[in-house]
């Protein structure tokens, strides 16, 4: 054991990072008042003097389709900031409008968390290698050491990652929220979708988004893509790769999809600039950078206590969409002060059935009695769609599976926050996030009324029932038979369920 310690040590002193230090710093665009997108809402923001427009994207076509034609129309610059951005073909579509967009002679600026670049960096230096786009990754993995035993001899850095996720145009107009770029984000993928919740901002929102870009993009994390690079691209390479990408985004235009896109109400409210907006005072909440080279909790670079005000105001309800919902000891008492002070708390998250990533549900599931026993509302969401959700849905997508990924609160249905934040400890104390909250009690009354009516339908209902001998878990489920009561967790195997229990068990609450 001691010889295989030694060996990783020396691996780990062998992950070398490249200079950064003459990187090019650069920042938003302020003087776009006269671009397309400026003068496409130019008249609802003369009309709201200091205040910020928001319309929720939360169907996955439009959240795809405010993307595509925010970059269509863009004039000046294109800003966008992801966690995860797929080479599948939503990723490839959005690529080729931004491809398009620098043609045009738009500046673009793609800033990636390297999670999901393993083996990419070749054709980042691609896309790169375009005078106007310029491709960096954040908090990157050593080309130099395998990733996987990065894990282990980095834990602490490499396992911190930028969750942040925004799409800025013109510096006029943002969209944030829980979405990555990826086909089961934009209900593309034919096994997968994800229930999720975007928001398309105008107003004095933006520059605030633009700003937090800016301090993420010159960072001392932020590596341009060449710098990573290991293997430069010849010219015939490097042509052979932008043609391949052209024809991929090519043909994925010709797609059923797309054909559908053409034709949405939202496509077309969006380039006749007649898209409804409510209208309220909003602050851009974010995780200073400096969170990831600084100790895991030090507030000062943490978003939370920017959150913590409009949580201490809440009086009357607080209603909570997490994919992954881990409370720690911290949140298990902020739900039980919000409690004590007579407020009503609803939360949403995935079951064990629906979570994509599993072994989020082993922390969870040991705070779900605390929170039922303090009066906290529990719903998880269900796997499979209902008969009727899947007809419906099955024109646009034929997904079969629903997943949760949307992160949201709905405070005294006066204010809501939206965002890349999930409540549980990585979110927290681990990754950067971004979120807009922003004050519209029609939007926030629309949130809440759709958990009025919607949740018992796409959700299981969680009660502490009394057996005689101690409180046991039930899941209500109201389906299409009617009440059912489950007394397992539902739609799941016992292998599942054991092999959950077994996990709990290990001590990496905070890295969930």
């Amino acid at each position: 054991m001691l010889i295989v310690l030694l060996l990783l040590g020396n691996l780990a002193g062998c992950a070398t990072m490249p200079d950064n230090s003459q990187r090019t710093p650069s920042s938003h665009v302020a003087d776009t008042g006269s671009t397309l997108v400026a003068r496409l809402f130019r008249q609802e923001k003369l009309s709201h003097p200091g205040k910020s427009g928001f319309h929720l994207l939360a169907d996955g076509y439009d959240a795809f389709v405010a993307r595509a034609v925010l970059a269509r129309y863009a004039e000046k610059t294109i800003d966008i900031q992801y966690y995860l951005f797929h080479g599948d073909a939503t990723g490839r579509a959005i690529y080729s409008e931004l491809h398009a967009a620098a043609e045009r002679g738009v500046r673009v600026r793609i800033l990636l968390d390297d999670i999901d670049l393993a083996d990419r960096d070749a054709t980042l230096a691609a896309i790169d290698a375009h005078p106007n786009i310029e491709v960096r990754v954040f908090n990157p993995f050593s080309r130099d050491t395998m990733r996987g035993l990065q894990f282990i001899t980095g834990f602490g850095k490499v396992t911190r990652r930028m969750h942040n996720k925004s799409f800025t145009v013109d510096n006029q107009a943002t969209i944030v929220g829980g979405r990555n770029i990826g086909d089961e984000y934009f209900s593309a993928d034919p096994d997968l979708a994800f229930s999720d919740l975007d928001v398309l901002a105008i107003g004095p929102v933006v520059r605030d988004v633009s700003q937090s870009f800016d301090e993420y993009w010159n960072h001392d994390l932020a590596y341009p893509v060449v710098l990573l690079n290991k293997r430069k691209l010849t010219e015939d390479e490097l042509a052979e790769k932008q043609q391949e990408a052209r024809k991929l985004a090519a043909d994925f235009q010709q797609s059923p999809y797309m054909d559908a896109l053409r034709n949405s109400n939202h496509a077309k409210a969006l380039r006749k600039g007649t898209v409804e907006f409510a209208w309220g005072r909003a602050e851009v909440v974010y995780d200073s950078p400096d969170k990831l080279l600084n100790a895991i909790g030090d507030r000062k670079y943490m978003l939370a206590p920017q959150l913590a005000p409009y949580i201490a105001e809440t009086t009357k309800e607080f209603t909570v969409f997490s994919a992954y919902f881990v409370p720690g000891k911290e949140g298990l008492q902020l739900f039980e002060d919000l409690r004590k002070r007579g407020v009503r708390v609803r939360i949403m998250t995935n079951s064990l059935s629906s979570n994509d990533v599993s072994v989020v549900h082993a922390g969870y599931r040991k705070y779900r009695k605390r929170l039922l026993a303090t009066g906290v509302e529990l719903y998880e969401m269900k796997k499979q769609l209902s008969r009727k959700e899947k007809k419906a849905k099955k024109g646009k997508t034929g997904s079969s599976k629903a997943s949760l990924h949307a992160k949201s609160f709905v405070m005294d249905r006066q204010r809501l926050l939206i965002g890349s934040i999930n409540l549980d400890p990585r979110s927290f104390y681990e990754n950067t996030e971004i979120g807009v909250v922003f004050e519209s009690p029609p939007m926030a009354r629309g949130m809440a009324e759709w958990f009025d009516v919607n949740a018992e339908k796409v959700a299981y209902r969680l009660e502490l029932k009394d057996t005689g001998e101690g409180k046991k878990l039930v899941w209500h489920d109201m389906d299409e038979q009617g009440h059912v009561v489950h007394e397992v967790e539902p739609n799941t195997s016992f292998w599942q369920r054991l092999w959950i229990s077994l996990v709990s068990i290990l001590p990496f609450e905070s890295q969930l």
